[in-house]
């Protein structure tokens, strides 16, 4: 009951932003890769919101020449504030912080804590775009001397500090405190964080000045090379329009790292930062094709009953294919770990002395 009020408190704020349409919510296209400079870019797919069902058609283009896949037209700031509207936050927050609560995710992180430590005994961890801070959690577990902190642009790393999940809390861009926070750090990580930033380059220069001389950097992103978002198009989990700006391959990566002054110590897209969804989520995307839109504020007016119970009902019939798609998802996970199909990569690498270029 509280949640159908939560929506109709906001539906006028929603519908007063929608009023004068999305166009504004978009920057004029790009004709160059803003990786490379490039200008032999391609459409690569077309794709709609998936998860939240927010108005709006989004394109990703890729560069011919350094394999650079990008949001174009990008979202503007207006755009990313709508976009990411109760998400992370407000209607969104607590389905996202009991995703990230779950034992698969707490498996996973406890792969990332190990692999790292397989380098390094840090004292004090930095986690950019902590949200909730359960990753600290988790890698406390591996690593009981290290003093684990969070950094995240909305009201949820406050919260994982008052809550003792991270020590302290960090809450704006990497870009505008790293100088307040260099060479603090032993150990920086980026965990499906620098695909959501408008510049990842300037987000890689800025953990550097964030980490002490020999700390170690440590990054988990989607995987752009895996044939699945060939296959899956724009049902492909990791594509996650509109939030993922840049998918960056894994060569360009560390090619960037090295230019800044970093050492790779680690690169890897096979793996257990492979996450198991990419059929399940697709089977969902589609079935949801046939189903009448969810109660959202976005919308202009509250669904009727015969819609709400015609979506339960394409609901429960879709469940099964879900299921046993998410069935195949566990089946081939430990052959796609071991394969560059792989939907994610890790990279951990070392920062220099002094930088190279």
């Amino acid at each position: 009951m509280a949640r159908t009020a939560d929506i109709a408190e906001r539906r006028p704020h929603y519908q007063r932003q929608l009023a004068a349409g999305t166009e504004r919510f978009f920057q004029a296209p790009r004709t160059t890769c803003p990786w490379c400079t490039s200008g032999r870019i391609r459409r690569r797919l077309r794709s709609r919101d998936h998860v939240q069902n927010k108005p709006g058609t989004f394109v990703l283009d890729q560069c011919r020449d350094c394999g650079h896949i990008f949001q174009n037209p990008r979202l503007t700031a207006e755009g990313l504030d709508f976009y990411y509207g109760d998400f992370y936050d407000g209607l969104g927050e607590e389905a996202t912080a009991k995703m990230f609560a779950g034992r698969g995710s707490a498996k996973r992180f406890r792969y990332s804590a190990r692999a790292l430590r397989a380098h390094a005994s840090p004292r004090r961890w930095l986690d950019v775009g902590t949200s909730h801070g359960h990753f600290c959690v988790t890698a406390k577990e591996e690593l009981q001397d290290t003093r684990f902190d969070g950094l995240d642009m909305g009201e949820s790393v406050e919260l994982a500090a008052k809550e003792g999940r991270i020590a302290a809390a960090y809450r704006g861009q990497l870009t505008e405190l790293a100088e307040g926070l260099a060479d603090r750090y032993d150990v920086v990580s980026m965990f499906h964080y620098l695909e959501h930033t408008l510049r990842p380059r300037d987000e890689l220069a800025a953990a550097r000045t964030a980490l002490r001389p020999g700390g170690h950097l440590l990054i988990e992103v989607p995987n752009p090379e895996s044939p699945l978002g060939r296959l899956l198009r724009g049902r492909w989990m990791p594509w996650f329009q509109p939030q993922h700006l840049h998918f960056v391959p894994i060569g360009n990566l560390c090619r960037e790292l090295e230019r800044i002054g970093f050492t790779i110590v680690s690169a890897h897209r096979r793996g257990n930062q492979h996450i198991p969804v990419d059929l399940a989520c697709a089977t969902w995307f589609w079935a949801a094709r046939a189903m009448p839109k969810e109660d959202a504020p976005w919308l202009a007016q509250r669904p009727g009953r015969a819609a709400v119970a015609v979506r339960w009902a394409v609901a429960l019939a879709a469940l099964p294919l879900v299921l046993a798609a998410y069935g195949i998802d566990l089946l081939l996970a430990p052959v796609l770990r071991r394969t560059s199909l792989s939907n994610a990569y890790r990279v951990i690498a070392r920062r220099d002395l002094q930088p190279r270029n």
